[in-house]
């Protein structure tokens, strides 16, 4: 609701950053300086391997995972996780692996053609949608056809589209009609799983993991909608989790073998490792990792890791 009056008036927009403010300063601020260990000067998090229902790792005291990147303020506290002298922050993320994953799942030749020849996925979906050719595609198209893209792997509603694009509930499902009509297999693929989860009452990722779903049958209407909504994605967060934790055996299987490099991993934040790297050995490493990250798994389209460097985690992100 303050969101929504936030559009059109200024106290509650202020009530809306005073609040993300003061999560940020009680959370991290006022916290992290606190919690430096005393023998090696460095914060250290813990994570979890079984508490997500997807499969992902969690992080706690403090949690690293939810500091926010779309804000300034949230960036400035990535700046204070800075490298030891004559080190560097390299952090290397996989590039809209759950699209990926999508495409791989659904098997949809749009999705994987647009993929294999590197487009821009978000550029290539507006121009399928709106009908025109990919140079001639604006900047709001393309923002439409990214929030239908990700907002469609998280079983996204017309309602919720219309809402977060800031048109009517018809255009937003002319939109979601438009983009199935482009990609049918991915309708498909929307249609079969949730009929196969009310069947089963579980999920799969690529690799077999399973991911129940005890809602899937409510007879709650919106609890049974929100355990279809979740049948849509989990299989492609669940997955993701699996290609990150082979990706990190991976890259921890070189690190302990190759004794060239001085570098190690300190961090898994969902998509993205962050590894201390010495200063020679940047280039080596970020090449290597981009690698290891790339081949942990073989689907139908490539995985595309993007690598940052940095003094610090922001720069490096």
């Amino acid at each position: 609701m303050l969101q929504e009056l936030a559009l059109d008036y200024p106290l509650p927009k202020l009530l809306i950053e005073h609040r993300g403010l003061s999560k940020l300063k009680s959370t991290y601020t006022d916290k992290l300086p606190l919690m430096i260990d005393s023998g090696t000067g460095r914060i250290h998090t813990s994570y979890h391997q079984a508490v997500t229902a997807t499969g992902r790792l969690s992080s706690t005291d403090p949690n690293l995972q939810n500091i926010p990147i779309r804000n300034a303020e949230g960036r400035r506290i990535r700046q204070a996780f800075v490298a030891p002298s004559g080190y560097k922050i390299v952090a290397a993320d996989y590039s809209q692996i759950e699209l990926r994953i999508m495409a791989h799942l659904s098997e949809d030749k749009g999705l994987i053609d647009a993929f294999k020849k590197g487009l821009d996925v978000h550029r290539a979906t507006a121009a399928e949608v709106f009908g025109v050719d990919l140079d001639d595609v604006t900047i709001e198209q393309r923002r439409s056809a990214k929030a239908i893209n990700f907002g469609l792997i998280y079983g996204m509603s017309a309602f919720g589209l219309a809402k977060q694009l800031g048109v009517g509930r018809h255009d937003a499902q002319q939109y979601i009609d438009l983009y199935f009509d482009r990609y049918p297999g991915v309708k498909t693929y929307m249609d079969n799983i949730r009929q196969r989860a009310a069947e089963q009452g579980y999920v799969e990722t690529v690799f077999g993991r399973r991911l129940y779903l005890p809602e899937i049958n409510a007879s709650n209407g919106m609890r049974r909608q929100a355990a279809e909504r979740t049948a849509i994605n989990a299989p492609m967060q669940g997955t993701a989790a699996d290609i990150i934790k082979t990706a990190m055996i991976a890259v921890d299987d070189w690190l302990n073998t190759d004794s060239s490099v001085d570098a190690k991993m300190i961090m898994q934040v969902h998509d993205e490792l962050v590894l201390e790297v010495k200063e020679k050995d940047i280039e080596v490493v970020s090449e290597r990792l981009a690698k290891l990250m790339s081949n942990a798994v073989s689907l139908s389209i490539p995985l595309l890791v993007d690598v940052g460097v940095g003094a610090n985690w922001d720069e490096a992100h």
